[in-house]
């Protein structure tokens, strides 16, 4: 049975007003993400990637065409959204668990539900027994863990993952990638990342969107298949269709090529 769309991006495009004139960011871009699935974005710098998020989450207001969250248009922040920046943000001042009721507090929804869901998920996620410590004392990959499960509790239709590793070495990166598809499978959501890492990009979603240089605009979707024993992203990287997938997405983002 098809899963039912989620989110409707509508001839979606962006203009900016700078003192040299209008910069063009995106154009016309109309993409349906099912419940679910996980997207990636690639494309070159400056496409307007990060941007596309920023209409998805309500935080920018696009100059022509409309979102649509579970068939409600996006005007402004949502709570539907959940959204997580290439830093994970967590405040040193506050313990692992002030951090992760943060965004509930922010909601106003505090309560004894939420609350217990937000410890259950410290406890399957192995970050239970750190909930007194604070941010600086955790390892990069905690922090991002712990920035996940903050997101999560505020129970968003879908996460929106901006470079979310990028601050991270090669090695953290890669574990960190891993336990946060985990993460996003278990708890059935929907996700879109943007990445510049190709790898990163097809081993973790179902499929990958590319962009074209600025004004962005999509180049081509591809559907991502690939034959492996283990379907997380580090298990990805071995199916032998992988590297086909890597060496086209490549080629199309070779700005020069256009």
């Amino acid at each position: 049975m098809r899963a039912e769309t989620l989110v409707r991006i509508e001839n979606v495009s962006k203009t900016y007003h700078s003192p040299e004139g209008e910069i063009s960011a995106l154009q016309d871009i109309s993409l349906n993400i099912a419940e679910g699935e996980f997207v990636s974005i690639v494309g070159p710098s400056g496409c307007g990637k990060s941007t596309l998020l920023n209409i998805i989450a309500g935080l920018v207001e696009p100059s022509a065409g409309a979102v649509y969250i579970k068939g409600q248009e996006v005007t402004g922040p949502t709570s539907l959204v959940g959204y997580m920046p290439q830093s994970d943000q967590l405040f040193e001042w506050r313990t692992i668990w002030r951090n992760v009721l943060l965004g509930l507090e922010v909601l106003n929804k505090v309560n004894s539900d939420t609350k217990l869901q937000a410890e259950k998920m410290l406890r399957t996620y192995g970050l239970y027994e750190f909930r007194k410590a604070y941010p600086s004392q955790l390892s990069g990959g905690m922090r991002q863990r712990a920035a996940l499960i903050r997101t999560l509790a505020i129970n968003p239709e879908i996460l929106l993952l901006d470079e979310a590793f990028s601050a991270l070495d090669y090695q953290t990166r890669l574990v960190v990638a891993d336990e946060v598809k985990q993460i996003i499978t278990r708890e059935n959501k929907t996700a879109v990342l943007v990445t510049h890492d190709i790898s990163e990009a097809i081993s973790m979603a179902d499929r990958v969107v590319v962009l074209t240089k600025r004004p962005g605009k999509i180049k081509n979707i591809h559907q991502v298949v690939l034959t492996c024993e283990s379907h997380t992203p580090i298990g990805c990287r071995e199916a032998v269709e992988f590297r086909d997938y890597f060496n086209k997405i490549w080629k199309e983002l070779d700005v020069h090529a256009e």
